[in-house]
């Protein structure tokens, strides 16, 4: 049951408050107090930088602003999703998390018993010394912390901009139907979203954003679909369509930037069974799509489920500890694995251990690290990069010793 309340200023007299404090400002975004406690939000922006104002509902006092790309949370955000340098940083992090995947399955691959006791395998043994105790350390808390670290990687996969989309594009799809009757523009949704700043779920990035206007030329705005919004619905109005429709507090109002802009009521819930994505018509206040939980296909509703889990918002707590014993596993088998291969280094410098000669064609390694990299193109990409890297080289230092010689 959720607990809606009504603040004493209502969501008009908040905004014009707002904008009599940044008379020059665009505002943008309006999102509620989510309890009686909190203060409301707008975002908005201002001499080239985007705020968070934050206001009390109660006597409209504006209690402070913030950066809303250069708080710690947002700049969290933007690190993790693309390194703070756009499309590169995404494509960079998707290509560090695909050379994840692929460590971890060829991990577990090397870890497998293969007849083996526990020992060594499901637990380390501690009695032993040297090398042995870490290569258990290794795989142990590899396999432990892997299967874990393999999930955090698929599900944050579903996030980045080439291989996410194509997942989204093939898997996330909704019924034609809900948008037969739907005016639509050539926009999606993920365009509200950004790397500091989530607003609408992973399962509506790939869906149409709406037309206001289609419906309402007997306003006069049909002629002035190019032309800035000039919404004939009030924020309050929108704000009690939200209400009406018992949508989880926590969401985001998102106003129109065109004539044929959209009002999005969006919440990306903590438990996604409460998200919910409604487009309002700017002059007519009718909701063209409310897309909830129910809508969403098995594949989005497993994304979303992963994805928070992922964050660490599903169960709270004891889903960010569980995260925190995963990273501490693998920074373990890290700290491990280094440690074994400075045992085993050349000695006196640095370089791969020694390998037999004799060891035959790993072909199910071969089979694993193609089938990888073609599900991971990216991942497929950088091996035949470093594959042609390390072919010129060799070359170079081939030639060398005959030029010496001549």
């Amino acid at each position: 049951m959720h607990n809606y309340f009504r603040p004493s200023l209502n969501a008009d007299k908040q905004l014009t408050l707002v904008q009599a404090s940044y008379p020059q400002a665009h505002i943008s975004q309006y999102l509620p107090p989510i309890n009686p406690e909190r203060s409301a939000q707008f975002v908005l922006h201002n001499n080239g930088r985007e705020l968070n104002v934050f206001i009390n509902p109660y006597s409209g006092a504006v209690l402070g602003q913030q950066d809303a790309k250069l708080n710690l949370q947002a700049v969290a955000r933007a690190l993790h999703g693309e390194l703070m340098i756009g499309t590169l940083g995404d494509r960079l992090i998707e290509l560090a998390a695909g050379w994840g995947i692929v460590l971890v399955v060829s991990g577990m691959y090397l870890w497998w018993p293969r007849g083996q006791s526990a020992a060594g395998v499901l637990w380390p043994r501690f009695s032993r010394r040297g090398r042995v105790l870490w290569r258990d350390l290794h795989a142990v808390t590899g396999f432990w912390g892997g299967a874990l670290l393999l999930f955090m990687l698929i599900s944050g996969m579903t996030w980045t901009g080439f291989w996410g989309k194509q997942y989204a594009d093939l898997w996330n799809q909704f019924p034609a139907a809900m948008w037969n009757n739907v005016p639509a523009s050539d926009l999606e949704a993920r365009s509200l979203n950004s790397a500091a700043r989530q607003t609408v779920p992973w399962a509506m990035e790939n869906t149409p954003m709406p037309v206001s206007g289609a419906h309402a030329e007997h306003m006069g705005h049909g002629a002035h679909s190019s032309g800035p919004a000039a919404p004939g619905v009030s924020l309050q109005e929108v704000y009690e369509t939200a209400t009406a429709r018992k949508v989880e507090p926590g969401y985001s109002i998102t106003l129109p930037t065109t004539a044929e802009g959209v009002f999005t009521i969006a919440v990306f819930a903590d438990d996604p069974r409460n998200d919910a994505t409604l487009h309002v018509d700017q002059y007519t206040g009718e909701v063209l799509t409310d897309v909830r939980w129910q809508h969403y296909g098995n594949v989005a509703r497993a994304t979303e489920m992963s994805v928070m889990l992922h964050e660490g918002k599903l169960f709270g707590s004891p889903n960010q500890i569980a995260i925190l014993l995963v990273c501490l596993m693998i920074l373990l088998s890290s700290v491990s694995g280094l440690v074994m291969w400075w045992k085993r280094r050349p000695q006196g410098r640095l370089g791969v251990p020694p390998l037999r000669h004799d060891l035959p064609t790993w072909k199910t390694g071969i089979f694993i690290i193609l089938a990888l990299a073609i599900a991971f193109p990216l991942v497929g990409a950088s091996l035949i990069a470093v594959w042609l890297l390390d072919r010129l080289l060799l070359l170079v230092r081939a030639k060398q010793p005959h030029e010496a010689h001549s």
